[in-house]
């Protein structure tokens, strides 16, 4: 019997689609609408940033059980539910009046989250796309890229033209057009379950990698890499001013940083494309406490602060196709899902904390440079984790595995 999944053209850029919109409706416009909500919500920032973290912890805890659930039947339930979900979240939101609903309404947003956006849909592309699934990733990654660059001023565009009850549910109504058909469109469950089956013989499951401490040692290495680069995320205007940069001109730093992110994964698809995920993930990984390190540099040298947004922003775009893709090359693609879901919840959960601890570093340093030193060890240490945890000697033992 014929196992093999087709692999439609249109398959990639309408999943990019969805992440533009999943990403843009579901992650980025609380930032541009948390400040209105706040007001009429009568509610403090801590608050109303708190039901948006609630989102992303209960997204990372998902994301092992959403992995299984693809592995064995395809994307096209889950995604396709999880839109729907998305979509009934969205616009509860345009309709929220108390704190409670803010919260009971980010959570169903976070399960929304765990079946949408970036994890599922590399588990479904790696199910799908055999030896090119790293391609792949990385063209998904590209769109997903843009959803800030969309997101934010067409979020801003709506609020004033519309408010922010109404910009809910126009993205409400986005996910439903936009992602749900796209979601239907996807491999069948049989044919999930027919080529799953063909390749029982040589499977490997989430509880043998488990028991490698690779495995541990590689999830420790990417959650703190994670952890420097979203305290970073929210600080990183505030430390600019801190070291004497003008506002301007740290906007203008700031900027840069996204579309260094989509430079990183077009070299990545190009000039990496045949160098091995390990390869270039210590380089990037690597790129972080090096980038972090400029920020010692006087304010005036604009350059030095334009090498830090370009490795910075180069280093994260990349770090995001790693961690899809490095599961895969080391594990085998059987267990796909639930193996990269099980190292996602705790890089989820450090994306959620990273700005708190970066509070609590600002603290007990005395300010930002103190902060700045601890956020270099702690990349430094996931960076020396990574290489550690990817040699081939730690490695073999399970990608071996028949």
């Amino acid at each position: 019997m014929d196992t093999t999944v087709r692999k439609p053209a249109w398959l990639i850029p309408s999943l990019g689609l969805t992440q533009i919109v999943g990403w843009g409706s579901m992650f980025y416009a609380y930032g541009v609408l948390m400040q209105p909500m706040q007001i009429e919500l009568q509610a403090s920032k801590p608050v109303i940033v708190g039901a948006y973290s609630l989102a992303l912890l209960i997204s990372g805890l998902l994301s092992t059980l959403a992995g299984s659930v693809i592995d064995r039947v395809g994307g096209r339930l889950l995604m396709g539910a999880g839109t729907v979900l998305a979509a009934l979240m969205l616009a509860l939101l345009s309709t929220v009046h108390s704190v409670a609903g803010l919260y009971l309404i980010w959570a169903g947003i976070g399960v929304a989250m765990s079946a949408t956006l970036y994890q599922p849909a590399f588990a479904v592309i790696t199910q799908i796309f055999e030896g090119g699934f790293r391609r792949a990733i990385t063209m998904l990654t590209l769109f997903g890229g843009f959803a800030s660059t969309v997101s934010w001023p067409l979020t801003q565009w709506l609020l004033e033209h519309y408010g922010w009850r109404e910009t809910w549910m126009i993205y409400a109504v986005a996910n439903l057009a936009i992602c749900l058909p796209i979601h239907a469109l996807l491999p069948r469950a049989a044919s999930i379950k027919a080529k799953i089956k063909d390749r029982a013989a040589k499977s490997i499951g989430l509880a043998t990698v488990l028991r490698e401490p690779s495995f541990y040692l590689l999830t420790a290495a990417v959650t703190l890499n994670a952890l420097v680069f979203s305290a970073m995320s929210l600080h990183l205007i505030s430390i600019l001013h801190d070291r004497g940069m003008s506002a301007y001109y740290a906007a203008g730093i700031g900027a840069l940083i996204g579309p260094m992110q989509v430079l990183g994964r077009i070299l990545e698809a190009t000039f990496g494309k045949n160098s091995t995920t390990r390869q270039i993930g210590i380089i990037a990984i690597c790129l972080l406490p090096v980038a972090l390190i400029l920020l010692f540099a006087p304010a005036e040298w604009l350059l030095i602060y334009g090498l830090f947004a370009a490795m910075y922003g180069i280093g994260n775009g990349v770090m995001t196709i790693v961690r899809g893709t490095l599961p895969a090359e080391l594990y085998g693609r059987e267990a796909y899902g639930a193996i990269s879901g099980a190292m996602a919840t705790p890089v989820t959960i450090a994306f959620a904390a990273g700005p708190f601890v970066a509070s609590l570093l600002y603290a007990a340093g005395g300010g930002y440079p103190g902060a700045i030193v601890a956020l270099i060890g702690i990349a430094s240490l996931g960076a020396g984790l990574f290489f550690y945890a990817t040699t081939p000697s730690r490695s073999k033992t399970i990608s071996s595995v028949p």
